[in-house]
């Protein structure tokens, strides 16, 4: 689905990027434009981001003590 419609920006490209490593909405905003246009999208775009980053960090696996 696509979250900014200025830049085609979609859910799968945010959660990609959370899934490489962006840890911030303004990492995000970088790297694919979203929400840096109109500011329509920003926030159905952050609360996909937050979701995506959340899912990435509940996947990472626990160190060893």
């Amino acid at each position: 689905m696509y979250i900014c419609m200025c830049n085609a920006v979609t859910d799968h490209d945010i959660r990609r990027e959370a899934a490489d490593g962006v840890h911030t909405f303004a990492e995000l905003q970088a790297r694919t434009g979203c929400s840096d246009c109109c500011g329509c999208c920003e926030q159905e775009a952050r609360a996909t981001f937050d979701q995506a980053v959340l899912q990435v960090r509940c996947q990472l696996p626990f160190a060893a003590a």
